[in-house]
């Protein structure tokens, strides 16, 4: 991860990674906040604002009470 960017920025860029690669295809379930900040070793704060920034993105929708997933139409990479 980049080290001189936020790191709720470096954990929104690695689930885009991942989801680009097709390591998290469309429709699949994101983790949650809480399981994101265990994986990536962040706060809970940190990976809610990663998710925040991936909606944002067009890359995950959120379903209330149900969960958050990988949007069934990734817009195309930006510059």
């Amino acid at each position: 991860m980049d080290s001189l960017k936020p790191m709720y920025l470096s954990v929104a860029d690695e689930i885009e990674r991942r989801i680009r690669a097709g390591e998290m295809p469309p429709r699949t379930r994101v983790p949650s906040a809480r399981s994101l900040a265990a994986e990536a070793g962040v706060s809970t704060r940190t990976s809610e604002a990663a998710l925040r920034v991936l909606r944002e993105r067009g890359l995950t929708v959120a379903v209330h009470g149900v969960g958050t997933f990988v949007a069934p139409d990734i817009p195309p990479e930006s510059d």
